[in-house]
C-alpha cells in the first residue's frame, strides 16, 4: 500500500486519468474530491460489499431448470454434463470474443 500525505488543495493522480483532491480536513474526517472517466466505477466501501453481496444473493436465485431453458439445454436427458460443458464454452467464447 502506498501512503501519502497530502494537505487542503493538493492532489493525486492515478493512471493519467482520475485525480483525487483532498478537499478540506476536519479532525479525523478528510473529505475528498475524485475526477475520473465516466467508464470508471468509484463506490464508498461499505456500498461495494452491499453490491457485490446483492450479486451474490442473484446469483443464488438463479435456478438449475432457468439456467438449463436459458442455455437451451433439454433437462429430461440424465447425462448433460458434456452437453453443459460445450454450451459453456461457446457462451464463453461469443462474450470474449464480440461480433465485429
Amino acid at each position: 500500500m502506498l501512503v501519502l500525505t497530502r494537505k487542503k488543495g493538493q492532489k493525486l493522480i492515478i493512471n493519467d486519468n482520475i485525480e483525487v483532491t483532498i478537499l478540506e480536513t476536519r479532525g479525523d474526517n478528510v473529505k475528498i474530491g475524485i475526477s475520473a472517466p465516466k467508464n470508471v466505477s468509484i463506490f464508498r466501501e461499505e456500498i461495494y460489499e452491499e453490491i457485490k453481496k446483492a450479486n451474490k444473493e442473484s446469483i443464488k436465485e438463479i435456478s438449475l431448470p432457468e439456467f438449463n431453458n436459458a442455455i437451451n439445454i433439454d433437462d429430461s436427458r440424465k447425462d448433460f454434463t458434456s452437453e453443459y460443458l460445450n454450451k459453456l464454452k461457446s457462451i464463453s467464447t461469443k462474450i470474449n470474443k464480440p461480433d465485429k
